[in-house]
Formats: structure tokens, sequence, C-alpha cells
């Protein structure tokens, strides 16, 4: 095999892969019942994702994302009820706001969007800092935060790359249907485990 065989074997090989994530995700979504297979299915993606980028390329997927799945189904749903919460108690303000605007209360789109934004970033994070650090469910979000607020360049990255994104997915809708769940795990764990590295090396000096 030349090199050019080899390169184009590779890049149908990644592409092959991403759209198996993107559908064993669906699927472990489906089978845990949407609302309790959401959150564990998540975040099987992000650690196979995160074994990837590790160079553990080689993994087999289903057998993976099972285990994955299951030991941490428990955990994630707790991690799923807090955000859950908070994107709730966001929905009643949005809609208590919308059917009550007045002079007095349009100031507090300005607050609540400022969190909405804030909150969106922490999410970004929550994921990758789950499968990353094997910690209780709270310390998982205090360090996902933590890190959040002492990387502003790397959030400001996330944002752009996943706005790119969105426009592709946008322009291209079936690319989302294929690959859109992987890719975005894809973009956010490897950018989210340069800002662990990076805290890691600190606290190693």
């Amino acid at each position: 095999m030349n090199n050019a065989s080899r390169v184009i074997y590779n890049i149908l090989e990644w592409i092959t892969k991403f759209a198996y994530l993107h559908i064993l995700w669906i699927f472990f979504t489906i089978a845990g019942g949407v609302l309790f297979g959401f959150f564990p299915s998540t975040t099987a993606m992000f650690a196979i994702i995160r074994d990837w980028l590790r160079g553990n390329t080689d993994i087999p997927l289903f057998k993976t994302y099972w285990k994955f799945f299951k030991r941490d189904f428990l955990k994630s749903n707790g991690l799923g009820i807090f955000i859950t919460a908070i994107a709730g108690i966001i929905g009643i303000d949005l809609y208590y706001i919308q059917n009550h605007i007045n002079d007095v209360l349009t100031w507090t789109y300005i607050p609540l969007f400022a969190f909405i934004l804030v909150f969106t970033i922490f999410i970004f994070y929550l994921f990758p800092a789950f499968v990353h650090y094997d910690l209780p469910v709270f310390k998982v979000m205090k360090n996902a935060f933590l890190i959040m607020l002492i990387n502003p360049l790397n959030s400001f990255l996330i944002l752009l790359c996943l706005g790119l994104l969105f426009m592709v997915m946008r322009t291209l809708p079936a690319l989302a249907f294929i690959f859109g769940g992987s890719t975005y795990a894809f973009i956010t764990m490897w950018l989210c485990l340069h800002a662990f590295n990076k805290v890691q090396g600190k606290q190693n000096k």
C-alpha cells in the first residue's frame, strides 16, 4: 500500500469510527429510555474520545462503550439531575420574563443571559471532566468550574470551534445526522484535555 492509499484508508477508517460512535450514542440513549440513557451514553462517548486522544485508537468500540455505559450509569444520571434542574430553572425564568415584559423586568435579561452563557461553557467542561477525573460528582463539577474560570482563552476556542461546527452542520444537515454528537465530543474533549494537562503541569511544578 503506497502512501496515498494509506492516507485515504486512514481517513475512511476514522470517518467510519466517528459515524459508528455517533450511532452508538443514539442507540444507547434510546436503549436507556432517553431520560435515563442520555447522560450515561454521553459520558461513554466522551470516554471513548478521551481514549482515542490518549493514543488508544484500537479499542473495540461496542464492548468498550458498553463498559463505560454500565460503569457510570448511576453516577452520570446523578450529574444529569443537576444539569436538568439548572436547565429547568433557566427555562422557567425565560418563560416568566417573556410573559411578563414591562419596563421593570427588562433589565433581568442581562444577568440571565450572562448566566446562561457561563452555564453553557461550564457544560462544555463538565462532561470531559467527568470522564477525566475519577471523583464524586460534586468534585467533578467543582473541578470543571474552576478550570473553566482559569482558562478563558480555552473557553473562547471552544465557543469558536463549536460555532464553526454549528454553521457547517446547519449548511449540511446530513453531517449532523451522521457525525454530530461524536464531532462535538471530539472538539470539546480535545480542547479540555489541553486545559486539564496545563493545570496538571502547574500542579506538578
